[in-house]
């Protein structure tokens, strides 16, 4: 399984940003749901989950530092999980990584249940 992000790249406060993780492999298509996570981790800080969804039922779950500013969604005819950034702010200035845990049929949230990931796109949020 291969995950691929893109999308990152600098913009100003309040401004937007879509992220795209395309997901490729036998062993991604091969199940009708995945659990699909995003994301972040600013230099010297931990990495942090942001946003999680079920790409079969379409469940999500927020952080609550992005929930109401950032939107995931998924077109599964295309295996491409995205991540909407809207009112972006200096601290969300980060390296943003998906990452998905193979036939789920629920949401997992801790990284470490996470099987696969991908190399990270930059963002940049400048005040």
């Amino acid at each position: 399984v291969q995950l691929v992000e893109s999308g990152g790249g600098s913009v100003q406060a309040g401004g937007s940003l879509r992220l795209s993780c395309a997901a490729s492999g036998y062993g991604y298509t091969t199940h009708r749901s995945n659990c699909m996570g995003w994301f972040r981790q600013a230099p010297g800080k931990e990495r942090e989950a942001l946003a999680v969804i079920n790409t079969g039922t379409g469940e999500t779950f927020y952080a609550d530092s992005v929930k109401g500013r950032f939107t995931v969604s998924r077109d599964n005819a295309k295996s491409t999980v995205y991540l909407q950034m809207n009112s972006l702010k200096p601290e969300d200035t980060a390296m943003y990584f998906c990452a998905t845990h193979l036939d789920s049929g629920g949401l997992f949230w801790f990284e470490e249940y996470f099987e696969y990931w991908g190399q990270g796109t930059q963002v940049t949020v400048s005040s």
